[in-house]
């Protein structure tokens, strides 16, 4: 089932997640993860935190479509009651955007790499170090989980720029 998307201004995009106790909630947790790779796949998204469906719980998706050559293929992980242990490496600029800001996007500085330890769709745990354009995902789902947006790594200037559209958004003048 595809699933609205929670607009900037919601008050839950701002909420630091609640962990998952999947053992007793392992059904709902498998259907809910189905409908979000639905969603994203719907919207042409690469990742996609309960909080931008209006769950306050540590839970999110990366979808990275990849071109091997012959056809796309995505990289897909499920991260749950995820808790970043480093992140290094060096700094680079990426243009980012988000389902829940949408029409917005900016250059945003994040470091290149990051260690990550969570359980995965099977519920097992893991704990990775990815890079890249990977890293750079996952930082930024992360955040949701965390209350954060990636606009609030603008400078003042830079959010004063695009206040009349994220006012917009915020009285819900876009359909998702």
């Amino acid at each position: 089932m595809i699933l609205p998307i929670i607009l900037y201004g919601n008050p839950i995009l701002r909420k630091k997640c609640l962990n998952i106790d999947f053992i007793s909630s392992r059904k709902v947790t498998d259907k809910l993860i189905k409908d979000m790779y639905e969603t994203v796949h719907k919207v042409n998204g690469i990742g996609l935190a309960a909080p931008q469906i209006g769950k306050n719980i540590s839970l999110f998706i990366i979808n990275i479509p990849f071109f091997n050559g012959k056809k796309i293929i995505y990289f897909q992980e499920v991260f749950i009651n995820a808790f970043i242990l480093k992140i290094y490496g060096k700094e680079y600029k990426f243009n980012e955007g988000c389902l829940s800001i949408p029409g917005i996007m900016s250059y945003i500085k994040r470091k290149s790499n990051v260690l990550i330890e969570y359980y995965d769709k099977n519920y097992n745990k893991q704990k990775k170090k990815l890079s890249g354009m990977c890293a750079r995902i996952i930082l930024h789902e992360y955040d949701h989980l965390n209350g954060k947006l990636f606009i609030d790594y603008l400078s003042y200037k830079k959010r004063k720029l695009i206040e009349k559209k994220l006012i917009f958004i915020q009285k819900n003048h876009i359909k998702t």
